[in-house]
């Protein structure tokens, strides 16, 4: 026969209790960098800025549009501004609720995942 290493009984636990704590270091999740968050923050904070602002862009155009078509120069521009700035509002509001509810969905899949 080959000349095998014999491996006694403590070798055998001292390597299963290795095999257990890396297969504990693999499932522990990675801890989240604070610049990530910070960037993912700050990034929703511009899309809620974008929303109103090309609201406000579109009701603009739109009644500039037909006040110069139809010679009535500020009546079209104002309403239209206003009812871009309540979509710009509307849809901002919209995604605020939508980020809300997918943090608190992790927070309870974390949650779930613990007990």
């Amino acid at each position: 026969m080959g000349d095998f290493p014999v491996i006694d009984e403590d070798q055998k636990r001292r390597l299963a209790r290795l095999e257990a704590r890396i297969e504990a270091a693999k499932k522990v999740e990675p801890v989240k960098a604070h610049g990530d968050e910070h960037y993912s923050q700050a990034h929703l904070a511009w899309r809620m800025v974008i929303e109103l602002v090309v609201g406000l862009g579109i009701g603009f155009g739109l009644g500039y549009g037909l006040d110069s078509l139809f010679g009535t120069l500020p009546i079209f521009l104002i309403l239209f501004t206003m009812l871009g700035l309540a979509a710009g509002i509307k849809t901002m509001l919209r995604s605020a609720r939508e980020i809300q509810e997918t943090k608190l969905a992790e927070t309870a899949d974390k949650t779930d995942e613990r007990t």
